[in-house]
C-alpha cells in the first residue's frame, strides 16, 4: 500500500511548495504534481498517471479538495475511478477520506462547494469587467502573442506551424490572425 500526493496549482506563476511539504509530511511515497487548470481533467497528465499507477490498497491523497477538481461531477468521477482500482482518497484540509461512508458524504458536499465558488469567482469577474468597461477603466486583456510578428512571418511564405512554434501560440492562433489581416478584421 502506496500512499500517493498530488498536488496542483492553476498558473506556471503559483508556488507548489506549501502542498508538496504537507504531502511529504503525510508520508507520501511518490508525490505527483502539476501546473495546470482544475476545471476539467483535460491536459491533467500527472493526474491521469497517479490513477493508472494506483493498486488495491493505495491511497491518493490531496491537500484540499479543489486541488483535485472544481467540478463536482469530475471530482466523484476521479474518486470512483480510484475505488475502482481498490484505492482510496484522502483530503488533508479538511482531513476526510473515502475509507468510509461520511467521507463520500463529506466529499460530494465539499465538490459541491469547490463548484460552486468557481462559479461565484466567475460572475464577480465579470461584473467587475463590466463595471470597468462603463468606467473606460477596461482596456482588456493584454496580448499573449506579438500579432505583428505572426503576420511578418506569414508575409515571407512560413507556414502555421513554424509560426505557432515560433511565436509560441497554437496553430489555431496563427491562423485567427492571418485569416483577421485578409479581411481587416481587429482580433
Amino acid at each position: 500500500m502506496a500512499r500517493i500526493g498530488y498536488a496542483r496549482v492553476s498558473t506556471t506563476d503559483q508556488d507548489l511548495q506549501t502542498q508538496l511539504s504537507k504531502l511529504k509530511a503525510e508520508g507520501c511515497e511518490v508525490i505527483r504534481s502539476e501546473k495546470v487548470s482544475g476545471g476539467s481533467r483535460d491536459g491533467r497528465a500527472e493526474l491521469a498517471t497517479i490513477i493508472d499507477f494506483l493498486r488495491p490498497g493505495d491511497e491518493l491523497v490531496v491537500t484540499r479538495l479543489d486541488r483535485l477538481g472544481r467540478d463536482t461531477r469530475d471530482v466523484l468521477n476521479l474518486i470512483y475511478e480510484c475505488e475502482q482500482r481498490g484505492a482510496f482518497v484522502t483530503v488533508l484540509d479538511p482531513h476526510v477520506s473515502t475509507r468510509g461512508e461520511m467521507g463520500h458524504i463529506v466529499l460530494t458536499v465539499l465538490g459541491m462547494v469547490a463548484q460552486m465558488e468557481r462559479r461565484f469567482i466567475k460572475d464577480r469577474q465579470r461584473e467587475g469587467i463590466e463595471q470597468a468597461k462603463r468606467g473606460g477603466v477596461y482596456k482588456g486583456g493584454k496580448p499573449r502573442f506579438d500579432r505583428v510578428r505572426i503576420l511578418e512571418l506569414g508575409k515571407r511564405g512560413i507556414g502555421p506551424s513554424d509560426i505557432s512554434k515560433t511565436v509560441g501560440c497554437s496553430r489555431m492562433h496563427v491562423y485567427r490572425v492571418l485569416k483577421a489581416s485578409r479581411n481587416d478584421d481587429p482580433i
